[in-house]
């Protein structure tokens, strides 16, 4: 996806303005968009890795993503969000691809899972994600378990 730029930070890298941005997103789709009411600041932010992705100055993409151990027992991405202005534009797939691609050096051959919105399989499918047991509910939407063999 041409004219975004990628930073890939820790939480202790992030400035307050980029945090804000981050929370700002996070909370436009998954609260309001998604009408659904849950802690979206859950503590785990401190212990992921953030990619950001901005045109123009403004943050339009954002993924979490952590290393081995800390939400899964594999590496695992999530709050995969785009700006809904840029939804069918690619975007999602350059975000899901950037996310793989800074949690998997090329030798690795690690596991990424995820907890997928189970109306997106499909579109996880597309980045090699197969699903990985049965459908349950998170915060009222169903969601499945996903994981990506690297």
């Amino acid at each position: 996806m041409n004219g975004i730029e990628w930073r890939y930070l820790a939480f202790d890298a992030l400035t307050a303005p980029q945090l804000y941005a981050v929370l700002q997103l996070r909370s436009e789709v998954f609260v309001v968009e998604q009408a659904c009411i849950f802690q979206d600041m859950d503590g785990a932010d401190a212990q992921a890795m953030h990619l950001l992705g901005s045109q123009q100055g403004a943050l339009v993409a954002y993924a979490r993503c952590f290393a081995a151990g800390i939400k899964f027992a594999e590496a695992s991405i999530g709050r995969i969000v785009t700006r809904s202005s840029l939804r069918g534009s690619g975007a999602g797939h350059a975000l899901v691809e950037k996310a793989i691609d800074c949690l998997s050096p090329p030798s690795a051959g690690q596991v990424i899972r995820i907890g997928a919105q189970a109306r997106l399989e499909g579109f996880y499918r597309q980045h090699g994600f197969v699903k990985d047991g049965p459908v349950y509910l998170e915060d009222g939407i169903a969601h499945i378990e996903m994981q990506r063999s690297v």
